[in-house]
């Protein structure tokens, strides 16, 4: 089936999950909406976070898309069941594909979660790392200033690495050998986080666990593009589209990407 997929993101921390989609399935046209001029949903409270996710999907129904991926762990954790019940495509969320790889990964079941305050709040991780293994350590760790900088995209350099370094700072005390980037947008920042927390743990996020379930899910619906052309990618963003265009050529290493303004309601 040659509709695209849609992917929605609080910004441009979906751009993690798209990349990596774009590698297992070449041939699957995507079309992105990021809500970057409500970035970040993190501090949001719930009703707000489901309004806009909502209004996100509704804009990509339009659009005819097969499937939607929800690349915004905090828009996961309030909205993945609503919009599971609600639309008539496979709706799938980042959270348990990050959980699964965590628990692949780790040997001593210590496992840090890097995340906004709304996915930490919600526990959404926790529920889902412990369905999967009763004996899990689980450090959670809200890590606000995140977002902001890579929405930024002043996201390299040493003020960059200063930032992550404050915020990991409450890491210092603690035994771990597993991270996961339970926000989309950390993925940009994992440089600086592998750089802090040493060469001995491991840092993962949910991107590659999600491409491989949507492959998984287009397969096993029978949706999966079976057109040779070349998919003509669309990405959508309520804000600034010069700095979206240029984070996404950058991330995506990709000239020329059609980057439009979206007005959501």
């Amino acid at each position: 089936m040659n509709a695209p997929i849609g992917v929605i993101d609080s910004g441009v921390g979906g751009l993690t999950v798209t990349k990596e989609i774009m590698k297992v399935l070449p041939h699957e046209t995507i079309y992105y909406i990021g809500d970057t001029a409500r970035c970040p949903y993190g501090p949001r409270d719930k009703q707000e976070v489901k309004t806009f996710t909502w209004q996100m999907a509704k804009a990509l129904q339009r659009l005819n898309i097969k499937m939607l991926v929800i690349a915004c762990n905090t828009a996961t954790a309030v909205t993945l069941e609503s919009l599971q019940q609600k639309l008539p495509i496979p709706v799938i969320g980042v959270i348990n594909p990050g959980a699964r790889a965590a628990e692949k990964k780790t040997k001593r079941n210590e496992i840090v979660v890097l995340a906004t305050e709304g996915t930490i709040k919600s526990g959404a991780y926790e529920n889902a790392l412990l369905s999967l293994s009763s004996k899990a350590k689980i450090i959670p760790l809200a890590c606000p200033t995140f977002v902001p900088l890579v929405e930024s995209g002043e996201y390299e350099g040493q003020f960059a690495f200063d930032l992550v370094a404050n915020g990991l700072k409450p890491l210092v005390k603690e035994k771990f050998d597993t991270v996961i980037l339970g926000c989309t947008h950390y993925p940009i920042l994992q440089q600086h986080i592998e750089k802090f927390v040493g060469p001995d743990v491991t840092v993962l996020s949910s991107a590659e666990e999600t491409a491989k379930e949507v492959g998984e899910w287009l397969a096993y619906h029978n949706l999966l593009n079976d057109s040779d052309e070349e998919p003509h990618h669309i990405f959508h963003t309520t804000g600034s589209v010069p700095i979206f265009k240029m984070i996404a050529e950058k991330w995506l290493q990709s000239k020329q990407l059609d980057v439009r303004r979206i007005k959501l309601e």
